[in-house]
């Protein structure tokens, strides 16, 4: 049986390099930095989620070595049967306290916390209204639910209100968001959203994957940049980016939902609980977070000068000040080719076209890091002048941008 179906993968497989989409692996041979070792050579990283520079911090590598020898490698178990330690619980309570929530609950990741919430909290007699643009664990997760779904175009108030309309007669509403959109680097008016939640009685839920550790006062997100801290219901985020950059996730929010998901979610429930050295890293990393205006300030000092430079060479760049900073090609050729000649020019980018964007919006997302000096901001800005021009010529006459 399989023969068959092997040849129609194949194709499929060839389709995919066809229309250059295949998506290619580049080991790293050194740890997650600003500057890392790719193929034999040192290179600019400017494609990580390591917005503060944590993933290879001493302070963060110290912690997970001491709970690595004090803790162990691994739980072999979940948590509520034999895999909890006393780090998880104190790593909880300390995302609560930064988060400024009534509870958190882990998960092995953001993807499996946004797939076990809607199903717990939502049925048949419930709506949830969702930003189109929304992550795609959060699209899975609502998929897995039974309550009636709607969506409202990005960011748009106005056809959020038309949605919560005709779920007016749900028992529960649920509007979801991401904090930051990863695409985009666009953040969502919380203070709008929530006004319009308190407005329709509906519950508010932020991913804010993307925002915690480096958005806010204190960092805690979003929901601190737009003062709504106690009105937003669910967090949900990832000490992947910029907690530390290692795994895992959370829901972080009313002491009653997050209750519940420890009876009734499906990820928490049958996966393996997060390994002690990253909860203790993790917990490391939100030490060097908290207070830390330095390093925020960095990152963003970084992402308006890459702004302002790659403007003045006239690129397209999506509006924002967020240290993503998508850059626009629309053409999926033309975004991989430059993302090619910059690798060549030791610069790492990655190119993103259909299906992570729509077509006709491939784009490179550059993601800067307080991690990379204003040299290096500088040095990334002529490696793209030199690869569109590189790149242009190629296409121009025919032939790919190596021969």
């Amino acid at each position: 049986m399989f023969g068959v179906v092997q040849e129609q993968l194949r194709q499929t497989l060839e389709e995919i390099r066809a229309a250059r989409l295949y998506k290619h692996e580049r080991p790293l041979a050194s740890p997650q930095a600003a500057h890392v070792f790719v193929d034999g050579a040192e290179v600019l990283n400017f494609c990580a989620n390591d917005y503060l520079g944590l993933a290879n911090h001493p302070a963060v590598v110290a912690a997970a070595h001491d709970a690595l020898a004090r803790w162990g490698f691994g739980m072999a178990s979940v948590r509520f049967i034999c895999g909890t330690q006393t780090p998880h619980t104190q790593l909880e309570e300390r995302l609560s306290q930064f988060l400024g929530t009534e509870a958190t609950i882990l998960f092995s990741s953001c993807f499996d916390a946004n797939a076990g919430l809607f199903e717990v909290l939502l049925d048949e007699r419930d709506a949830v209204i969702s930003d189109e643009l929304n992550h795609a664990s959060i699209i899975d997760g609502i998929r897995l639910c039974k309550a009636q779904r709607l969506r409202y175009r990005n960011r748009d108030v106005a056809d959020l209100e038309a949605q919560l309309r005709r779920a007016a007669n749900a028992r529960r509403r649920l509007i979801v968001t991401d904090g930051v959109f990863s695409m985009h680097g666009y953040l969502a008016p919380l203070d709008a959203i929530c006004d319009l939640a308190d407005r329709y009685d509906a519950m508010v839920m932020v991913d804010d994957s993307h925002a915690v550790g480096m958005l806010g006062n204190s960092g805690a997100g979003t929901p601190e940049l737009f003062g709504v801290q106690d009105r937003v219901d669910i967090n949900t985020g990832t000490l992947g980016k910029a907690l530390g950059g290692a795994s895992g996730g959370y829901v972080s929010g009313r002491a009653e939902i997050v209750t519940l998901l420890r009876q009734r979610a499906r990820p928490y429930l049958f996966s393996n609980s997060v390994a002690p050295a990253v909860v203790a890293g993790s917990l490391a990393a939100l030490d060097l977070v908290i207070g830390n205006q330095a390093d925020r300030g960095r990152l963003f000092r970084n992402a308006a000068l890459f702004r302002r430079l790659m403007t003045e060479a006239g690129f397209e760049l999506l509006s924002g000040a967020h240290p993503i900073v998508p850059v626009m090609f629309g053409d999926a050729d033309l975004a991989g080719r430059i993302a090619e000649e910059m690798q060549r020019r030791h610069v790492y980018v990655t190119a993103f076209s259909f299906p992570v964007v729509p077509r006709g919006e491939a784009r490179i997302r550059v993601q800067l890091s307080a991690g990379h000096s204003s040299d290096d901001v500088v040095s990334c800005v002529q490696a793209f002048v030199d690869a569109r021009s590189t790149a242009r010529r190629a296409l121009a006459a025919g032939h790919d941008t190596h021969d």
